[in-house]
């Protein structure tokens, strides 16, 4: 938001310096991002009038004017503008007089001198040369009535600043020099001038039929009918100095009226070419497979999430964005529509995005805009079309105003207490009695307790906390001091049991993986891919089209981080994340980290690719292989035991993967990536991938005293004979349930399968296992017959279960 110094100290004027000005909107939240003088330093530069104008004896392109300066004396003043004429008021710059620095970064002097033999005792000047424009075609020409011998800088109000405030979404009553007013009004106790619109009284009884169609896009819809306007007739002075200050651009006289309202008051208008206008107006959504050409010149299609303003043959307007191009006002209209509306924000808000602009007006409305004041600014707007395109034969129309559905505003609460305990400064009733007066907040008061109902020009006050902000604000930030947070400080000792995210990042780094963090958006296709999810949660606003959903693995990312790092020429890579998923669960319920219909549980997923260990002379190269993430799986989770079961999985090569088990239930998957996605994602070789629930990761149990045996122990080893279809992790659970059960089952410490065997002295579908027992006891020396009898019962068991063998 843009505006002068100037046209605000015109509506609220305190005894401030405008560095303080500056410093005061700052702190009560309008951001002041800069401020910049509307010219530069120049002096001794007048209004001027030219008396005489004569061709220059020796060069035909300068003339030698006679030039009053107010001193009672004509300069002669040699000029090459090709405007220049007996008559004019210009400006001059009289000798002695500074102009803004050149090309060359220095000042430039105005010293009496001669041109082809003529004494010009002066420059006339041009905007651009005294850099208040940055074109020209010739000298600035002042009004008629501009006083002779007056600084100019005096005259056109040079000493400006322009201010650059930076606005949070909140504040869009500040959208205006009104609502800045307002604000320095309330921070500083100046009494605020309003701009005041006369009532217009009606000349004619005319009124364009209009119709509001859909109540949810435009609640208050207001018009007037104005004809025999001069639309060809300058702009004046002082209104396009304002709205050029404002960063607006001069067009013509009735757009730079309602641009001028827009920016006084913040009610963005619009101005139809009534002539342009077929039958009456109807206000209602767009519908698919229309289309209308834009004020910009840009034609655009229009469907049934568009409000538009339409009459009875074509759409034209886009409601709360833009006008359209087929009833725009030129030089040649007479005949006007004049419109201003309420429309909803939720109605405008996005639209302009989608079209990729923006505009003043969508800028305003899709943050709201005064939903009662739309008669009352028709009348201001219609007051300044009449001063200045006003003729003899002009007739206004009555204003029709139509509402069908206004906010309702439901008071807010504050309590004196909270906005103390909040603000953390002694905030009395008192105080809050006199911020809301002064910010012209209705309420009524009880004893520590306010209720507030918002103006109409208020869409920021809906909670408690807002109403809190406001006390601060006009309070002000830097009065508030800066100390430190009072709060019980006590250490919270972790469970024994538990490991932190910390301790399982430092055990992954151990294992030689390196850390990622990647975004919780992801492709679509991984989704699909990956965790065979069709039905992922698609976010409402991705800021990226290709990051679409929200991840239910973590696998896609790893695989992704895998992508990146061979691009790049790195050929072994071990990356994991921990990091939460989200999946849907109709169980979950909204609480103080919890969304209502979501589970987001953390995982730890890690992804192994290229050479097992970096490339040495010590060890032969080969590539890493499920058994070694296995392991890695096991060392993370260990002293824990885990159960490896063949599984299938969307993201997993389905005979080199498995699901883990922990105590029966299912904590995560290892395996290699399937073919399927080697090709899709160009991969030369599989990486090994594991998954697994941070929450059971987490868990671990207390160290526990073991008595340590004195007596020697003693191996055994078994080759047992199954079918190929038998897993080991079966022939270990048959001995695993045997020694629970056999009394003397607990000499077996360990049980190690280590060879498997297939080929001769086998038949086609039979492979050999073979398993190491470890066996100790802590009481007394191990006999013989003790480990015979043990090891004959886990041999019977298996034959019982599996039909093993023994190996011959």
């Amino acid at each position: 938001m843009q505006f002068s110094e100037y046209w605000l100290r015109t509506m609220v004027d305190p005894t401030l310096t405008s560095s303080e000005l500056s410093h005061l909107l700052t702190m009560s939240g309008l951001e002041v991002e800069e401020v910049e003088p509307v010219a530069p330093p120049f002096t001794n530069v007048v209004v001027a009038e030219v008396v005489e104008v004569v061709r220059h004896p020796n060069a035909d392109r300068l003339n030698v004017c006679q030039v009053d300066v107010g001193t009672g004396t004509l300069l002669n003043i040699v000029c090459g503008a090709p405007n220049v004429r007996a008559g004019m008021k210009a400006i001059c710059a009289k000798a002695g007089a500074v102009l803004p620095p050149g090309a060359d970064g220095k000042p430039f002097e105005i010293k009496v001198g001669e041109l082809r033999g003529v004494q010009s005792q002066g420059m006339m000047c041009s905007a651009k040369e005294l850099k208040i424009a940055e074109d020209s075609n010739g000298l600035m020409e002042l009004p008629a009535d501009a006083p002779v011998g007056q600084d100019i800088r005096d005259y056109l109000g040079l000493n400006d600043l322009k201010f650059t405030i930076k606005l949070t979404p909140n504040k869009a009553d500040c959208l205006s020099v009104l609502g800045v007013a307002r604000e320095v009004s309330a921070l500083t106790g100046t009494p605020l001038h309003v701009p005041t619109a006369r009532v217009i009284t009606p000349t004619s009884d005319e009124i364009l039929p209009a119709k509001i169609s859909a109540p949810d896009l435009c609640g208050r819809f207001t018009g007037r009918v104005i004809r025999g306007l001069n639309a060809r007739a300058t702009t004046p002075s002082w209104m396009v100095q304002r709205l050029e200050r404002s960063g607006q651009r001069a067009v013509s006289a009735l757009v730079d009226i309602s641009n001028y309202v827009m920016l006084e008051l913040g009610r963005p208008s619009h101005v139809f070419d009534l002539n342009k206008i077929h039958g009456g107006l109807d206000i209602r959504w767009g519908r698919a497979g229309e289309s209308m050409k834009l004020l910009n010149g840009t034609t655009i299609a229009v469907d049934e999430w568009f409000g538009v303003i339409a009459d009875d043959q074509q759409i034209e307007s886009l409601a709360g964005i833009m006008g359209g191009d087929s009833t725009a006002v030129t030089l040649d209209t007479t005949d006007i529509y004049l419109e201003a509306a309420f429309w909803w924000p939720n109605a405008i808000q996005g639209r302009a995005r989608r079209l990729n602009f923006s505009t003043d007006a969508a800028h305003r409305f899709e943050r709201g805009v005064d939903y009662a004041t739309t008669v009352e600014h028709i009348e201001r707007i219609t007051g300044l079309i009449l001063e200045i395109c006003g003729t003899a034969d002009t007739k206004v129309g009555p204003v029709d105003d139509q509402s069908v559905n206004l906010p309702v505003r439901q008071p807010v609460v504050l309590r004196t207490a909270r906005a103390q305990k909040v603000i953390g400064v002694p905030i009395t009733d008192a105080m809050v009695a006199d911020i809301f007066t002064r910010l012209h907040l209705p309420f009524t008061q009880s004893e520590g307790r306010f209720e507030v109902t918002s103006p109409s020009y208020r869409f920021d006050i809906e909670i408690e906390e807002d109403l809190i902000e406001e006390v601060a604000r006009v309070y002000g930030f830097e009065n508030i001091p800066a100390n430190p947070p009072v709060a019980p400080s006590a250490m919270l000792i972790e469970p024994e049991s538990t490991r932190s995210l910390f301790t399982l990042r430092h055990q992954m780094a151990d294992l030689g993986y390196q850390e990622v963090v990647n975004m919780s958006f992801v492709e679509a296709a991984w989704e699909t891919d990956f965790a065979g999810n069709t039905n992922p949660i698609k976010l409402q606003n991705p800021i990226a089209s290709q990051l679409s959903v929200m991840r239910s693995s973590l696998i896609g990312n790893l695989v992704a981080n895998v992508r990146y790092n061979l691009n790049r020429k790195t050929n072994r890579v071990r990356a994991f994340e921990i990091g939460a998923v989200f999946l849907r669960d109709e169980k979950v319920t909204d609480g103080a980290l919890t969304v209502a219909g979501y589970d987001q549980p953390k995982k730890l997923a890690a992804i192994a690719y290229g050479q097992a260990i970096d490339e040495q002379w010590g060890a032969a190269a080969r590539v890493v292989d499920y058994f070694d993430v296995k392991a890695d799986v096991e060392a993370m989770f260990a002293p824990r035991a885990l159960r490896f079961l063949k599984a299938d999985h969307p993201a997993l090569h389905p005979g080199r993967s498995a699901r883990i088990e922990l105590d029966g239930v299912v904590v995560g998957v290892v395996g290699e990536l399937h073919p399927r996605w080697l090709q899709k994602y160009d991969l030369a070789q599989a990486p090994v991938i594991f998954e697994v629930d941070v929450a059971a990761l987490q868990q671990r149990p207390l160290p526990a005293y073991v008595e340590i045996s004195k007596f020697p122990g003693a191996t055994r080893d078994l080759a047992l004979v199954v079918k190929q279809d038998v897993a080991a992790q079966d022939i270990l659970d048959a001995f695993a349930a045997e020694l629970a059960k056999n009394p003397a089952g607990k000499i077996v410490q360990a049980i190690v399968l280590f060879d498997e065997y297939r080929g001769k002295g086998l038949e086609a579908d039979e492979k050999s296992l073979a398993f190491r027992f470890s066996l100790q006891d802590t009481q007394s020396t191990l006999q013989d017959d003790a480990v015979d009898a043990v090891m004959a019962a886990v041999v019977a068991a298996a034959k019982q279960k599996h039909a093993a063998s023994l190996r011959a």
